[in-house]
């Protein structure tokens, strides 16, 4: 076994409030893990569990194998990365990179050897002798990052590191992050609320929720077979039909819908009430009903009006309403320049009953 990172029980109070609640997880050595969840639902109290800021109310977590509940921060020998930067200002960016180092008194010449080694790591080597007012955000957070690592810490631990960025510099600056941990091989435990942050860099999402873990899952399934509706909600974007489940079929206000067997295999029940998803890139747009295939279930075919057309780049995302609700459908901006679809035209959607998830109401 690595030097693994366990949080068995974990339990934090603030007087009468549950900031995080009976948090149980396995970080392996060398895993990128994100968690990612709205702000108040217990994340950044989580990673200050970790580095030793925070003492737990319950529950104990594990490092390498020991209990360091009671450990002091800087025997943790933890990384951290804050949204500030927190550089010394009057200080250049070698000696900031440098400053663990020197409160370690180790050797000038290695300070310098190890200063220029982080510096080449994200291509700062020229800036070493700049200040930190004289660098833009993102070199600020590059600088921040590499005095981190400066110490060898065998976690890094990131708290929304990137918020405070643009976000053409937020998406450069992610892949940066991502390169250093895959070329270092260090573990690494980042907290966002940026859903495409946690998506695009981390091996492992941790999705939390009112201080509990909804669900723990790699980015692909997290998003392609979300465990609860609170995770197909707020990772991306889904359309929810709320109704009565009987059998196959789904009945509610806005008409009914049948869905495969495999859609509802994970519900208690065949017959009750339940809330059905699908996201917005699975359901078919037709721009009339002549070129609808031969072979598809009518009773999953609705006419709907197009109230909204938003240009998001490669996808065009149209609002349109059928039955009186709003559905949301995501096509390439090639097919909708092919369909020739405006605002107020009358099309017709097809939703595949394969492509539903269900919960519980």
């Amino acid at each position: 076994m690595g030097k693994d990172l366990i949080l068995e029980n974990l339990t934090k109070k603030f007087d009468k409030i549950v900031a995080v609640r009976n948090m149980n997880l396995e970080i392996k050595e060398g895993e990128f893990i994100c968690f990612l969840g709205p702000s108040g639902c217990g994340k950044t109290t989580t990673l200050r569990m970790i580095a030793g800021f925070e003492v737990p109310t319950e529950g104990i977590i594990k490092y390498d194998g020991k209990v360091i509940n009671d450990v002091i921060p800087q025997k943790r020998n933890f990384g951290i990365v804050f949204q500030s930067y927190a550089l010394f200002p009057h200080m250049t960016v070698a000696e900031n990179v440098g400053f663990g180092l020197k409160m370690r008194k180790v050797p000038k010449d290695q300070i310098d050897k190890r200063v220029d080694e982080l510096l080449d790591l994200v291509g700062l080597r020229d800036q070493k002798y700049k200040y930190p007012p004289e660098l833009s955000g993102g070199q600020q957070q590059r600088v921040a990052l590499v005095r981190s690592l400066a110490t060898y810490p065998q976690i890094l631990l990131l708290d929304e590191p990137l918020s405070a960025l643009d976000a053409k510099i937020r998406v450069n600056l992610r892949a940066e992050i991502k390169r250093v941990q895959t070329e270092l091989g260090i573990t690494m435990v980042y907290v966002t609320h940026d859903q495409e942050e946690a998506l695009s860099i981390s091996d492992r999402v941790v999705v939390m929720n009112l201080g509990s873990i909804e669900q723990v899952d790699k980015p692909i399934q997290i998003y392609k077979f979300p465990k609860t509706k609170f995770v197909a909600d707020f990772v991306g974007t889904s359309n929810f039909f709320d109704g009565d489940l009987d059998n196959n079929v789904v009945k509610g206000s806005w008409g009914q819908f049948l869905v495969t067997k495999d859609v509802v295999s994970n519900l208690p029940y065949s017959k009750g009430k339940v809330s059905i998803s699908i996201r917005p890139e699975k359901i078919h747009l037709y721009k009339n009903g002549s070129n609808l295939p031969n072979d598809i279930e009518k009773t999953n075919l609705k006419k709907g009006k197009i109230a909204v057309v938003t240009f998001l780049g490669v996808i065009v995302r149209s609002l349109i309403k059928i039955d009186g609700k709003d559905v949301i459908v995501d096509i390439t901006e090639k097919d909708f320049e092919k369909m020739l679809i405006k605002m107020n035209d009358e099309v017709y959607l097809y939703f595949p009953p394969e492509d539903f998830l269900a919960f519980q109401a």
